[in-house]
C-alpha cells in the first residue's frame, strides 16, 4: 500500500451488488474505474463512506407509488476492519472515524484497496454514530458532515494507514472537495507555519484532480456559509479564494439562455459554499465526462480550464455470461485488451444472435416471474433503466399512446422493461414512475410493459444484455455522459437515444444504433413533442422493420455496436487516459 500513488475519493462506490454503497451511475462508474485500475496495475487506492443503511430499498405498489426502506446487509460478511483510527472536528465535537477494507483484484493479479469510512463507534455521540449510514440521506447538516468525514477524515485515514506516497488526489465529484483543506493544512504544518501562503495553494493544486459529472445545477453541492462556519470552523482558504467558491457565481454562469438553463433565484453574495468551485479552484487538472460535457463545462465554469475524458464501463463486469463465452471463443484476451473487441466484426450472425437470445430469455424469465406480464422472447423488447427523475423523461415513449399502439398494430409487437429508483425527496421522479404505471394500464392488451423494483448492478446486467434496444430519452443538455448504453453495447444491444452525453460520440446512424432528435446542445431546450415524434418515426420506419423483416441487417447493427462502441467506451481506455492526462 505504500506504493499507492493515486487516491480516488468518491461519495458512492459500487463494489458489488450485495454491498449497497452506491445509488446509481456515479457509484457504478467509480466501481468500474477501480476495477479497471486493478486490471491495469495502476498504483491506486480508493476512499468512500460505509453506508450501513445503503441508499434505499424500493417498494412499488400496484399504482407505482414508491416507498423506501433501509437496506439490510452485514458489513462483516464483505469487509475487513482496519485497526486505524482518526478523528475530525464537526461542530466543535471530536468524531472518531474507522476504516473497513475491501480489495478489488484485477484480471492480471493486481489489487486496488478500497477504504470505507465509518463513524459508528461507541466513543461517538449517537448522532455522530449515524453520520455515515445513509447515502444522500438527511438534511444539509447531515450531508455536509458526511463530506467532512469523506474529505478531511479520508486524508487523515490514509496517513494513519501509512499512505505517505500519494501524489494525486482524485475527487470524483465535489463531495470530496474538503480534502483540499486538509492537504493545505498539511502543507502549512510541514513548513512549521500557522497560516497559509500562496505556495501552499500551488502545491495542493499540483496534487489534485477533479472530475465534474453534471450540468444540472442541483447536482452541485452547496451549503450555507453560517452552517459551514459552525460545523467546520474558519479556514484561511476562504479568504484566499476571495469568494470564488460561492454559489452566486455558479448561478450567474448557469444563467446562459442559449443552453436552456433556468436556475431560478440567484442567491445573495457569499450565501453558500459551492463544493464544485472549491474543487475547481484547488485542482490542477479538471475534466468533464464526455466531449460535449467538457465544452458545456467550460461555459458553465468560465475562466477555468476543463478537459474531457469520456466515461466508460468495465467490460468484464458488464458482459453477460452468454457473450462472455462467445468472446472467449472468438476474441481470446478481450478482458486484458478491451480494444480487441473490434474483432467482433468477424463473429457470424448465428452465433451473435444465439448469445443474445440466451441473455434475452434469462431477462424475460425474471420479468415474467416477478410481474406475470407474459413477455414473449420473439417480440422486440425495449429497455429503459435510469434514476427516476424529471429530465430523464422516462415517459417520453408514452407521449401519444394512440400513435404508439397504432405503430405496434401495423409494424409488429413491442414490449418494454423499466427500472429505476426515485430519490426519496424527488416528488417529480416519483410521479414519473406513477405515470409509467398509468401508461401500463392504459396500454394493457396492446403493449406489454413491466417495471422492476430495486434496480441494482445485477438487474442492470440482466437488462442491458437482455433487451433488444436500449432506450434513453434525457432532456438535453442535462445528460453529462450516461453509461447504461455502453453496457448494452458490450452485449450487442444498440441504443435508440437522444443525442446528448456520450451518444453524441457513439452514435453512427444505422450502424451502432439510432438517434432521437438533433444534437441537443446546439440550441435551446429540446421540444419534447418533436423528440417524441422522431422516436415514433424511428420505431415505425426503421427499428421495427429491421427487427422483424430484415433480421440480418439488425444483427449487423448489433455487431458494429460491440466492435465500435464496446471496444472504446470502456473504463480500460478511460483509466489509461486519466493516467496519461491527469495523473502523470
Amino acid at each position: 500500500m505504500r506504493d499507492c500513488r493515486i487516491a480516488y475519493f468518491s461519495m458512492e462506490l459500487a463494489l458489488k451488488t450485495n454491498i449497497p454503497t452506491y445509488s446509481g451511475g456515479l457509484g457504478v462508474l467509480a466501481g468500474d474505474t477501480i476495477r479497471s485500475a486493478a486490471d491495469l496495475g495502476v498504483p491506486l487506492l480508493a476512499v468512500t463512506l460505509l453506508h450501513r443503511k445503503g441508499y434505499l430499498y424500493q417498494r412499488l405498489d400496484a399504482e407505482g407509488n414508491q416507498t423506501e426502506e433501509p437496506v439490510e446487509w452485514v458489513v462483516e460478511d464483505f469487509l475487513t476492519e482496519t485497526p486505524a483510527r482518526v478523528s475530525v472536528t464537526i461542530g466543535g465535537r471530536q468524531v472518531a472515524v474507522r476504516a473497513w477494507r475491501y480489495d478489488v483484484k484485477g484480471v492480471t493479479g493486481s489489487t486496488v484497496p478500497v477504504f470505507l469510512l465509518d463513524t459508528d463507534l461507541p466513543e461517538n455521540d449517537e448522532q455522530d454514530r449515524e453520520l455515515t449510514n445513509r447515502l444522500y440521506g438527511g438534511d444539509t447538516r447531515y450531508r455536509f458532515s458526511q463530506e467532512i468525514v469523506l474529505g478531511i477524515g479520508g486524508v487523515r485515514m490514509l496517513r494513519a494507514l501509512g499512505c505517505e506516497n500519494v501524489q494525486r488526489f482524485h475527487m470524483n465529484e465535489g463531495h470530496a472537495a474538503l480534502l483540499t483543506l486538509e492537504l493545505l493544512d498539511e502543507e502549512a504544518r510541514r513548513a512549521g507555519r500557522e497560516r497559509l501562503v500562496r505556495e501552499d495553494i500551488d502545491k495542493v493544486r499540483e496534487m489534485c484532480v477533479f472530475t465534474t459529472h453534471t450540468p444540472v445545477p442541483a447536482g452541485h453541492d452547496q451549503f450555507p456559509l453560517d452552517m459551514v462556519a459552525e460545523l467546520l470552523g474558519p479556514h484561511d482558504i476562504f479568504r484566499e479564494l476571495k469568494g470564488e467558491f460561492s454559489l452566486d457565481v455558479m448561478h450567474q454562469v448557469l444563467k446562459v439562455k442559449d443552453h436552456g438553463f433556468d436556475t431560478g433565484k440567484i442567491p445573495a453574495e457569499g450565501e453558500a459554499l459551492n463544493m464544485t468551485y472549491l474543487a475547481l479552484n484547488l485542482s490542477g487538472y479538471v475534466n468533464g465526462v464526455a466531449k460535449r460535457h467538457g465544452e458545456l463545462s467550460r461555459l458553465m465554469f468560465a475562466g477555468y480550464h476543463v478537459e474531457a475524458i469520456t466515461n466508460g464501463v468495465h467490460a468484464a463486469t458488464w458482459v453477460s455470461e452468454p457473450f462472455g463465452k462467445l468472446y472467449d471463443e472468438s476474441i481470446p484476451g478481450w478482458r486484458e485488451d478491451n480494444f480487441s473487441l473490434r474483432s467482433a466484426l468477424a463473429i457470424p450472425n448465428d452465433r451473435l444472435w444465439a448469445a443474445h437470445a440466451e441473455a434475452k430469455e434469462t431477462l424475460l424469465q425474471r420479468v415474467n416471474r416477478e410481474t406475470n406480464v407474459g413477455m414473449d422472447v420473439a417480440h422486440l423488447t425495449l429497455g429503459f433503466a435510469r434514476r427516476a427523475t424529471g429530465y430523464k423523461r422516462a415517459d417520453l415513449l408514452f407521449s401519444d399512446m394512440d400513435r404508439l399502439a397504432r405503430i405496434v398494430a401495423e409494424r409488429g409487437p413491442i414490449q418494454i422493461v423499466y427500472a429505476g429508483k426515485a430519490h426519496p425527496k424527488d416528488e417529480t421522479g416519483k410521479e414519473l414512475i406513477r405515470r409509467i404505471f398509468r401508461a401500463m394500464e392504459a396500454l394493457k392488451g396492446r403493449i406489454k410493459i413491466a417495471y422492476l423494483a430495486n434496480y441494482d448492478m445485477a438487474l442492470g446486467l440482466l437488462m442491458t444484455s437482455g433487451v433488444d434496444i436500449w432506450l434513453n430519452t434525457p432532456q438535453p443538455p442535462n445528460e453529462a455522459s450516461g453509461t447504461s448504453g455502453m453496457k448494452a453495447a458490450l452485449n450487442g444491444v444498440p441504443s435508440l437515444s437522444v443525442l446528448d452525453g456520450w451518444w453524441i460520440e457513439g452514435c453512427i446512424e444505422g450502424i451502432t444504433g439510432w438517434s432521437i432528435g438533433r444534437d441537443g446542445v446546439t440550441g435551446n431546450i429540446q421540444d419534447s413533442t418533436r423528440d417524441a415524434d422522431d422516436l415514433y418515426a424511428k420505431l415505425e420506419k426503421t427499428v421495427l422493420p429491421w427487427f422483424y423483416d430484415d433480421r440480418n441487417r439488425f444483427i449487423n447493427v448489433m455487431r458494429h455496436t460491440v466492435a465500435l462502441n464496446g471496444s472504446f467506451f470502456n473504463t480500460q481506455r478511460m483509466v489509461q487516459q486519466y493516467v496519461v492526462n491527469a495523473y502523470l
